[in-house]
């Protein structure tokens, strides 16, 4: 099954990119995950492979391998949880100084909840609400709103600096 869906962040696409392809930044937006870290070795890129733990129900080990990395256009992942494997693409996209980042997730749910699909699509699609966090994560490095458009077509605004996490001095 499949859930998809957009977001448009007022960043420049390289910093998107970098800051999305660096799993350990996930539970810097995305509240349900508790943990993230890198398991190999060496720079960021295809065979990268991440330990996270995701809470909800219960809390969810996941192992995510990334299949595909052309930055800053494409990140491609496999995601292994003891009840789903999840196949997914990021596509990033320029738009004048920000950035539209488009997920493609392909759900795979195994055993008692292959028969539950609805309330797993619900639940993956729930899960990608929290994408103005990305946006807002994203956005420190200056005083407009962060988020020009999610999925859908509404436009949405987050006022203010959010929570970049490192100094524009770094980048």
């Amino acid at each position: 099954m499949l859930v998809q869906g957009d977001i448009v962040i007022n960043r420049p696409i390289d910093e998107v990119f970098d800051f999305v392809a660096d799993e350990r930044n996930e539970p810097k937006y995305n509240p349900q995950m508790t943990l993230a870290e890198m398991v190999t070795q060496g720079p960021i890129g295809v065979g990268s492979k991440f330990h996270s733990v995701m809470t909800g129900i219960r809390a969810a080990d996941m192992t995510i391998e990334f299949t595909e990395f052309d930055r800053p256009r494409r990140l491609g992942s496999t995601t292994h949880i003891s009840n789903m494997d999840i196949n997914g693409t990021l596509l990033f996209e320029p738009q004048g100084q920000n950035t539209k980042m488009k997920w493609l997730w392909n759900i795979e749910p195994r055993g008692f909840l292959k028969l539950l699909g609805p309330i797993v699509r619900r639940m993956g699609e729930r899960q990608e609400l929290g994408a103005p966090h990305l946006a807002k994560s994203c956005g420190n490095c200056y005083d407009g709103p962060a988020i020009v458009m999610v999925s859908g077509g509404s436009a949405q605004s987050i006022n203010g600096p959010a929570a970049w996490p490192w100094s524009t001095a770094g980048l």
